[in-house]
């Protein structure tokens, strides 16, 4: 398993992966040294980060391997399908998934997501609109949102 840590607007990033995909992309609480040399395997992870925080990329285009159930799995591949700049509800999510009673159990397994940013968690919210838990802090949620949505918010200064 290949690992480094790169740092991003939202803090420092680690990655791991190796030939089967990505297992990993998960945003960390402390300062870290970030790597030299970036393994070849993580090398388009990385490249597609940073173009996704610069604004160039909308959609990642990874081998994925993230570790979970089945159930985690199908959850985590249904969160691909939401698109940039748009947000949906735990409740939409778990009909999407064809159970609107399983919507703790996807919630669930929306926070154990170890794909922070490639599998977009952070395009769900809560039924009424409000922000409720993200692994990473709700205000990386907001600033997740707040990136990628079509209307910036302007300075008054």
């Amino acid at each position: 398993m290949e690992e480094c840590i790169i740092n991003t607007p939202l803090g420092f990033t680690k990655i791991t992966g190796d030939d089967d995909g990505v297992n990993s992309v998960t945003i960390l609480n402390t300062e870290e040294k970030t790597t030299d040399i970036i393994p070849e395997i993580l090398e388009d992870c990385v490249i597609q980060l940073k173009e996704y925080f610069e604004g160039s990329r909308k959609q990642f285009s990874l081998k994925l391997n993230p570790q979970g159930t089945d159930f985690q799995n199908k959850v985590w591949k249904q969160l691909e399908q939401i698109p940039y700049g748009k947000t949906i509800s735990y409740l939409e999510l778990s009909k999407q998934l064809g159970n609107a009673k399983a919507i703790r159990a996807v919630a669930n397994a929306n926070g154990k997501n170890p794909l922070w940013i490639i599998v977009p968690c952070h395009r769900v919210i809560g039924s009424d609109s409000r922000l409720t838990g993200y692994a990473g802090g709700l205000h990386r949620k907001q600033w997740l949102l707040n990136h990628e949505s079509p209307f910036k918010q302007q300075s008054l200064f």
